[in-house]
């Protein structure tokens, strides 16, 4: 399972075949370098919130823009806003916002204040990862659960699923993610931790254990 521990417990009931190595990140190119408009806005003023939702475009993918612009001007932020596959509408926008279709999150987002999105596994992760409050909005699937994590953790406001989302609610959780120092502290020691562990390491080592006590149960089977 390639997530972190620290985010979720593994489950004292899970047999031993079952383990957590923590996530898998495939980091951005060395070659990589941000737009200059992105770089702009990023250098002329405070750490902007990220807000995206990837794949989600949802029914009303317009409607939830104007809730997403109106509550940022409301929390008194600036904003970068990934549009994604569609999850974002956006045409014009005040000066304290940007569009981006997409960037690298381990780029971006250590450059930001706090991550607004869908609650996908990895961009949960890579949000965590930064050490950046994570305000989710869930769609479908497996969404609510690390919302759910991430607010247990109090890494996190209280999720607010995306069928449920209002000007209020989501005006009130930047806000918190913003204000609140405790919580900052924690999702910055969450993303210590999580920076600490090698997911991609572990499972290598988890795999070459198993596949040496697979053959060592298969040589003694033949003598």
């Amino acid at each position: 399972h390639c997530y972190s521990a620290h985010l979720s417990p593994r489950p004292t009931d899970w047999p031993d075949s079952a383990q957590i190595t923590g996530y898998w990140f495939l980091d951005h190119k060395e070659d990589w370098s941000p737009p200059t408009e992105l770089q702009a806005f990023l250098d002329d003023g405070s750490a902007p919130v990220y807000v995206g939702f990837g794949s989600m475009a949802g029914r009303k993918p317009q409607e939830v823009t104007d809730i997403v612009v109106e509550s940022i001007l409301r929390a008194g932020v600036r904003a970068i806003l990934a549009t994604g596959w569609g999850g974002l509408e956006v045409e014009r926008l005040p000066d304290s916002f940007l569009s981006i279709t997409n960037a690298p999150h381990d780029w971006l987002f250590p450059r930001v204040a706090a991550v607004v999105h869908h609650g996908e596994a990895g961009t949960t992760g890579a949000g965590l990862r930064a050490g950046r409050p994570t305000i989710i909005c869930p769609f479908i699937a497996d969404q609510p659960f690390w919302g759910r994590c991430v607010f247990k953790q109090g890494v996190g406001p209280e999720p607010i699923p995306y069928k449920k989302l209002t000007v209020d609610k989501l005006t009130a959780a930047i806000t918190t993610a913003k204000t609140d120092e405790a919580m900052r502290g924690r999702a910055e020691a969450m993303g210590q931790a999580i920076r600490a562990e090698d997911g991609i390491d572990n499972a290598i080592w988890m795999i070459e254990q198993e596949m040496a006590a697979m053959t060592s149960r298969s040589l003694s089977e033949r003598t």
